[in-house]
């Protein structure tokens, strides 16, 4: 702001200054004078831009050819490890050389429980018949190691849908480990008859021992806890249950009578860590096995799932 004192000899002797004492006069109040911005080249941007673009692409295409490149190595690294297992450990159909591979454990699971998946490209008669075989090979090397219990997960719930045809299968394919004298069978599923030892006349229960097979699926899973949740809340507002009486204890027994117990040790035979909507409750404290890049059901898996759990440290959060 221009002073008093200068504003007046401004006014008053404004009409005797040329014009450029007026300039000069003013100009220490003019703001600076902006500096001359450099002209942009137009054509040097889409080259640059181009640059940029395949300097990106050619990095993004490395590290696409170094991640495949290790899956690959991982893959057949994998498969390698497979192969060796599957010929140092195969059972021959014999349960004396399935009881030899484990007899070097400390421990055993008393509940095993697996996931089998019953893949889109196989539905129809062709998969319910793998699946179906996948089931016996797994009971009989479970009885085969004594495990009394084996709870088999499938998201469909297919085989509740075929319980005597299961039963049929299972007993047939320990009929083909363990000749005449097979262990009792039982077959069961969640609100479904049980079947044990069916029609067959030829098994002897007292002799080998006896497996349970439990059947479930993802109706027996997180759908449970809400009708569980939905039944103890009716019965608290009708004054039949008090809240202060439900408790962990009470949701545990009520879960494992209508479901099942808790496993000692899940197995999964994907290649990738999918529990597909396997009852929660039930693998609060349940060893999970994985193996990497495997794909199907396999013998090699189930033993060293065995020998994981095992070596396993159970804690239980202390």
């Amino acid at each position: 702001m221009v002073a008093s004192r200068e504003t007046q000899i401004y006014r008053k002797d404004a009409h005797k200054l040329s014009t450029e004492e007026q300039r000069e006069l003013l100009k220490p109040y003019l703001p600076p004078r902006p500096l001359p911005t450099a002209k942009r080249r137009p054509k040097s941007q889409p080259i640059r831009m181009f640059l940029r673009t395949q300097i990106h692409f050619c990095i993004f295409t490395l590290m696409h050819v170094l991640f495949s490149l290790y899956i690959r190595l991982r893959q057949a690294f994998h498969i390698t490890i497979d192969r060796i297992f599957a010929t140092l450990y195969y059972h021959h159909r014999a349960p004396e050389l399935i009881r030899q591979d484990i007899q070097a454990l400390g421990k055993m699971p008393q509940h095993l429980s697996v996931i089998l998946d019953l893949k889109e490209e196989e539905q129809g008669f062709a998969g319910l018949e793998k699946l179906l075989d996948d089931v016996a090979e797994i009971s009989a090397w479970c009885a085969a190691a004594r495990i009394p219990t084996l709870s088999i997960y499938e998201k469909t719930g297919i085989l509740k849908d075929h319980l005597q045809r299961t039963h049929r299968t299972v007993s047939s394919k320990l009929h083909s480990y363990f000749g005449r004298q097979i262990p009792s069978l039982q077959i069961q599923a969640p609100h479904v008859p049980s079947f044990l030892n069916g029609d067959d006349q030829e098994q002897s229960p007292s002799s080998t021992g006896h497996l349970s097979i439990l059947l479930i699926s993802a109706d027996d899973g997180r759908a449970t806890l809400v009708d569980l949740t939905k039944t103890l809340t009716e019965m608290s507002q009708r004054h039949k249950l008090s809240p202060n009486d439900i408790s962990l204890d009470l949701i545990d027994a009520e879960i494992s009578e209508s479901v099942m117990t808790e496993p000692d040790l899940l197995i999964l035979f994907g290649p990738y860590v999918q529990l597909q909507g396997y009852p929660p409750w039930q693998v609060r404290l349940t060893e999970i096995y994985h193996s990497q890049d495997n794909c199907g059901v396999g013998y090699q898996v189930f033993l060293r799932a065995l020998y994981n759990f095992a070596n396993a440290q159970m804690k239980f959060g202390r």
